[in-house]
């Protein structure tokens, strides 16, 4: 009786042991985070490792990549999570491909729109809707042409859609977000006409003067919430920062307010400040009791 009992509870300190030595091996770890080159994820994340790091000692390795990836990598459990999912329509593709595989932990923003806008010294009896730019003078003023982004980014899928569905003889120049953000400060500084794909946030509404055109279609969609979704396994694995990306919540106005102090300064700089300017929320999110 005495030998079994030993063996058991010898058995059972092995077993603690591995599972100690294990959990560890899991704190040690780096967090991957993974972003695509647009402002607003670049903020969010930076900020988020930025905390994760100092606030609770752990080592982030940030992954930047397109978007399909950053999905993919998430279901596989390269990457722990991803904080800019665009839902319920933007990302819908790629999230329905790995919604099964993935867990959504938390919502870092709400507000979130897609549209395409035109400068505001354009006026507005000229074009206030998508469907004005089929005007002959105004399309001629445009070149024919709407300023977009990434070809992987749910905002160029439905752009395209868009175009059809308006009927425009219009080409949806394919480039980056720096390439649109290039060609508006170009017209801008000529006062050229121009319309181009955005977003909200984006610091862009803080430097040049913008206006959203009317969408009667809804060919862009609706307003949008942006999630944290997180690798399965994370809540169970790594509870306090699945916890803590779970809580992390900005105010769409403090979010696009940071995106341009990050544009004037550094990202570095803007996180530094935001986590300086809002200690309550930043604390709110670290301590909460999920």
């Amino acid at each position: 009786m005495f030998r079994k009992i030993a063996s058991i509870g010898l058995t059972a300190i092995l077993a603690a042991s591995l599972s100690t030595a294990a959990f560890a091996d899991e704190k040690a770890k780096p967090v991957k985070l993974g972003w695509a080159a647009w402002s607003d994820a670049e903020f969010v994340t930076k900020l988020a490792a930025k905390l994760i790091e100092d606030k609770l000692g752990r080592k982030v390795d940030l992954v930047q990549t397109d978007v399909a990836p950053l999905y993919q990598g998430v279901a596989r459990g390269d990457l722990d999570a991803m904080m800019m999912a665009w839902l319920p329509q933007t990302h819908a593709d790629y999230y329905a491909r790995v919604k099964d595989k993935v867990e959504t932990l938390g919502t870092v923003y709400k507000g979130a729109k897609l549209g395409w806008v035109v400068p505001t010294y354009i006026p507005a009896d000229a074009i206030s809707t998508i469907e004005d730019l089929k005007k002959p003078d105004v399309a001629r003023k445009l070149g024919g042409t709407v300023q977009g982004i990434d070809p992987g980014a749910g905002l160029t899928r439905l752009s395209e859609q868009a175009v059809k569905d308006y009927d425009l003889d219009y080409k949806l120049q394919i480039s980056s977000e720096a390439g649109m953000l290039t060609s508006v400060e170009r017209a801008t500084r000529s006062q050229k006409w121009f319309v181009a794909t955005s977003w909200s946030p984006h610091w862009m509404f803080g430097k040049y003067n913008l206006r959203y055109l009317k969408d009667p279609k809804g060919s862009l969609g609706e307003a949008e919430h942006v999630d944290v979704i997180g690798r399965k396994g994370l809540k169970e694995e790594d509870p306090k920062v699945a916890g803590f990306l779970s809580r992390i919540n900005l105010p769409i106005n403090d979010l696009e307010a940071a995106m341009f102090e990050a544009q004037e300064t550094s990202y570095d700089a803007a996180v530094d400040k935001y986590i300086t300017d809002h200690p309550e929320q930043v604390k709110a999110w670290l301590e909460g009791s999920n």
